[in-house]
């Protein structure tokens, strides 16, 4: 799955990524083994034709760590996989579970702020997955898609995310922004 070749990022280099993170967020974190848990199987479906990845990998999560982990802990890690289907936190969630939410999704979101040349690693492999796309709608598409980003007041829910990857996550999403319109 994570090494399927047609994957370029959402692979399981992305999920190492994660989980490096992990470490310097798990003081902050009401239920670390559910966010682990999300980390490594977020992802774990991807077909770029398809939009019910998270919910397949969702239940596919469900499936794998029920009776492994603890049954509040699966619930959580689900609840985390199926939030990164809009990147929103759910309103039912608890103060608790909002707050490892939104850390999570900062995390699956990091790659915005890195470097320029990871960044720039990132943009070609979402190309590369989404290469059924003709180049045309991919440039609109994901033009849109960056500008709903720069639309926000902020791109991080957390204060560890904006403190992290804001700043660097603007100039990235500006400088692809441009690449995509001037071609």
């Amino acid at each position: 799955m994570h090494d399927d070749p047609a994957r370029r990022y959402h692979n399981w280099s992305h999920i190492q990524a994660l989980l490096k993170l992990l470490p310097g967020v798990r003081d902050r974190l009401n239920d670390p083994l559910a966010v682990e848990c999300a980390i490594v199987l977020h992802d774990v479906i991807y077909e770029p034709t398809r939009n019910d990845n998270e919910k397949r990998s969702a239940a596919l999560a469900k499936e794998l760590i029920s009776g492994v982990v603890p049954d509040d802990t699966a619930r959580r890690a689900v609840q985390l996989i199926e939030a990164t289907e809009r990147h929103l936190v759910a309103e039912n969630m608890s103060k608790e579970e909002a707050e490892d939410c939104r850390i999570f999704l900062d995390m699956d979101l990091s790659i915005l702020g890195s470097n320029a040349k990871a960044f720039d690693d990132y943009e070609a492999g979402i190309r590369h997955e989404y290469r059924h796309v003709d180049e045309a709608a991919f440039r609109e598409g994901r033009a849109a898609i960056l500008e709903r980003f720069l639309s926000r007041d902020h791109l991080y829910m957390s204060a560890w995310g904006r403190e992290q990857f804001e700043a660097k996550a603007r100039v990235n999403l500006q400088r692809s922004l441009q690449a995509l319109r001037n071609v």
